[in-house]
């Protein structure tokens, strides 16, 4: 790796309009060529902001920031400076430009002058870097938030850029796309040499990179290799960031008694514990059995989903299966997860249980179909939802919507008033017509404050001037005003920092211990269901793969991998102390396995 200095930062300082505070307050670093930078800090802290300034999509309001050599606040270098530094945002369809997939990846190469030979080349290898070659003919808003995010990533690639920033780009992912996309950037820059500015609240990821920048309310808190800066996991924590799970259970591990040092792997982590369990001669363990997770509840609101197929553009060439007879039943009372690879049915399956997307026989316009003589009975789908029949076009849909609320994967589509109060007041409006003004803002003042939202700051703000946490949590409150009987979630934590993804869902087990009877979470990230979820199931390629309590699904680690999944740190190390008869039966939560390894470690002997 060269001395050369590629990116060079001098006291940049950048306000977005109508903002007192500064999203940059004096920022100044530089990176080498070749160099593999990881960026990490709070929603807000200004790491966005930092991408947008080096690649001329903004300019900073003091300071210097040089590219290769050209000052960006030249107007003259932007192109040149934007062939150079490709950004990958966190939201795909802020880069989606075409109707087809194989246009969109090209738009980039057409744009600098490439040959429309190599054009074809690039796409190709765009395309299979990131796992996305069948879908070459797709239309970008027929795919899943995944696999539109695998396409902007091949976009940026496509330029073949000298540097690629990263701004949260992996967040929509399920584990298997998100490892393909680590895997190609960890190549790009090992093998060609490409700079990488990986910005992201995974620190699992961060762990890859050369050197970590710490972001802090617009400025460099820390700054140093991924080792040196989570070995202050106090300090990070006042940054409302989070040491990496695997050094968590090391510190558990290590207030138990047990000699470990701060490791990186889970490989590693297994061995460290083995050799602690020769050092007391224990060549076999078991732990105290895990206890079964069950729930109380009347069943009033249980959940039934039978013969459940749908196909999107049933009748045109862009026909695409999305759900094949999927069976499932959710008591009531659960704190229920839904996992599944990217395009796997999981959002398409929720939209059905509030009847967002309606199954054929609850149309107005369905009749019955005489059955000819010597032909089998047909078969239609059925949802129950309580007391809701689905499935029949009588059912009061509106009713149901009231008792089943809905956040989407992407928040800030729900969001379109012109104040927070009036986003927030929406819904339930017009679900009860009949309350009074003072009625509707004392619910919207308590929806509000229950998702941790000052209402008398927030009531009169624009939503669309609120930090992507924020945003998140109008859109609850929105949806949770109308007090629903259950509560579905599509990917509630995904693009938040670590203190952001424990405060929402801390607050979703406070609603749900409160008053709201059942929530479902939909979710890529494996750790996020172990820690939460009483049961979930596994949805791959339109079918329910496995249901059952998390530990139980997680034992199928190989299979899961199979389907592009992945499965929780702790499983990981479970499963390399199994192959040396060590069994650490725990509910996969970092707490639990940590407790149960100690109590083994300590028992000297089967526990």
């Amino acid at each position: 790796m060269s001395d050369e200095f590629i990116i060079e930062c001098e006291n940049v300082k950048f306000s977005y309009p109508a903002s007192e505070v500064p999203a940059l307050n004096g920022v100044s670093f530089n990176i080498k060529r070749g160099e593999f930078v990881s960026v990490i800090g709070h929603n807000g802290s200004g790491k966005s902001t930092l991408a947008r300034l080096i690649n001329g999509l903004l300019e900073a309001d003091e300071g210097k920031i040089s590219v290769f050599g050209m000052d960006v606040s030249e107007r003259k270098n932007v192109l040149e400076i934007r062939k150079r530094v490709g950004i990958v945002f966190q939201n795909p369809d802020n880069q989606m430009v075409a109707s087809i997939v194989e246009d969109d990846v090209a738009f980039g190469p057409e744009n600098i002058g490439i040959s429309r030979e190599e054009i074809g080349e690039r796409i190709d290898w765009a395309l299979e870097a990131v796992g996305m070659t069948k879908y070459r003919n797709a239309t970008p808003a027929r795919l899943s938030g995944g696999q539109k995010q695998r396409i902007a990533v091949a976009g940026v690639l496509a330029i073949r850029p000298d540097v690629l920033i990263l701004d949260e780009s992996t967040a929509m992912l399920d584990p298997k796309g998100r490892r393909e996309v680590v895997k190609v950037v960890k190549r790009l820059n090992e093998e060609e040499g490409m700079t990488i500015i990986l910005i992201t609240h995974f620190m699992e990821e961060a762990l890859l990179a050369d050197r970590t920048i710490v972001m802090n309310r617009g400025e460099i808190a820390l700054c140093g290799t991924p080792d040196e800066i989570f070995e202050n996991g106090e300090i990070l924590e006042t940054f409302n960031l989070s040491l990496p799970r695997i050094s968590v259970i090391a510190g558990l591990l290590r207030s138990g008694g047990m000699n470990v040092s701060n490791v990186l792997r889970a490989e590693e982590l297994a061995e460290e514990i083995n050799a602690n369990f020769r050092l007391k001669g224990i060549s076999a363990g078991q732990s105290s059995k895990r206890a079964s997770t069950t729930v109380s509840s009347s069943h009033e609101w249980d959940i039934d989903v039978s013969d459940l197929t749908y196909t999107y553009s049933r009748k045109s060439p862009f026909a695409s299966k999305a759900l094949d007879g999927v069976d499932l039943h959710i008591d009531e009372g659960e704190f229920f997860g839904i996992i599944g690879h990217t395009g796997s049915g999981k959002s398409t399956l929720i939209q059905h249980l509030n009847a967002l997307i309606k199954l054929p026989t609850a149309e107005k316009k369905y009749r019955a179909k005489k059955v000819k003589k010597g032909q089998p009975q047909l078969v239609f789908p059925r949802i129950s939802v309580g007391q809701f029949d689905l499935s029949n076009k009588k059912c009061d849909f509106k009713a149901l919507r009231a008792s089943v609320g809905m956040v989407f994967q992407y928040p800030e589509y729900q969001l379109f008033a012109e104040s927070v109060f009036t986003d927030v007041a929406f819904g339930l409006k017009n679900f009860n017509k009949k309350l009074s003004a003072e009625e509707i803002e004392a619910a919207v003042k308590s929806s509000l404050e229950i998702v941790g939202l000052d209402y008398a700051e927030v009531k009169d703000k624009s939503p669309f001037d609120l930090s992507g946490g924020q945003k998140r949590r109008v859109a609850i409150a929105g949806v949770i005003v109308t007090k629903p009987e259950i509560l579905i979630l599509d990917e509630p934590a995904a693009g938040l920092d670590p203190k952001g993804k424990n405060e929402i869902m801390e607050l979703l087990h406070k609603l749900h211990r409160e008053w709201c009877k059942t929530v479902i979470i939909v979710s890529h990230d494996m750790d996020e269901v172990a820690d939460n979820c009483t049961r979930a199931c596994v949805i791959a390629d339109g079918k329910v793969f496995a249901v059952g309590q998390p530990a139980e699904i997680f034992a199928r680690a190989e299979e899961l991998e199979s389907l592009g999944l992945d499965i929780p740190l702790t499983a990981k190390i479970a499963s390399k102390l199994s192959e040396n008869g060590i069994i650490i039966d725990s509910d996969c939560t970092v707490e639990d396995f940590a407790a149960k390894v100690t109590e083994v470690y300590k028992g000297g002997k089967d526990a």
